[in-house]
């Protein structure tokens, strides 16, 4: 499939089915996906918590709404490693470069048939308590993984995507 039909096709997974783990092959290639990905001077700051235990799991659902995925990517960077701004002062590209990362994983679950969810409703303070987060570590997304219930599909909105014109502007 050719990247933009695979862009296309991706939803927001939101009916996992729990019982179908997800081959450890097959995350294997998520996780490379990530650990290749373009990040500011290829400083790679980022951390990846992958929470598939009951445990891990339980508590990722308590600080946010995780559908039942059965594998859910805790992704942070690391505030010690991150590149800083020298033309912006408190300027660093963590969150950016976290997002480049989940975004190549992201991809690369669709192409191998896995679902998910980029999650980001959650209060990082509790997240870093409840998972004894290194201090520098900080959390920016979870990206819950699995295969969809044979019920799932797309949100109505998911299509309904605005023109180039209303996003795109030359200057």
């Amino acid at each position: 499939m050719e990247f933009l039909e695979l862009a296309k096709a991706r939803y927001s997974e939101r009916s996992f089915e729990k019982s179908h783990p997800i081959e450890e092959e097959k995350l294997s290639k998520i996780l490379e996906a990530g650990r290749v990905a373009p990040t500011a001077c290829n400083l790679q700051p980022q951390k990846i918590y992958v929470l598939k235990s009951e445990d891990s799991l339980w508590k990722a659902a308590k600080l946010t709404h995780t559908y039942e995925a059965p594998v859910v990517l805790l992704i942070c960077y690391d505030e010690n490693v991150v590149w800083k701004n020298a033309r912006e002062e408190g300027y660093n590209s963590g969150e950016q470069d976290a997002s480049i990362v989940a975004s190549s994983m992201m991809f690369e679950a669709e192409e191998l048939g896995i679902h998910s969810l980029w999650i980001r409703g959650f209060n990082s303070k509790l997240v870093s308590e409840t998972f004894e987060l290194p201090e520098n570590i900080k959390p920016v997304l979870m990206l819950a993984l699995g295969y969809p219930k044979a019920t799932s599909e797309p949100s109505p909105r998911h299509l309904d995507k605005k023109p180039l014109s209303d996003t795109v502007e030359e200057r």
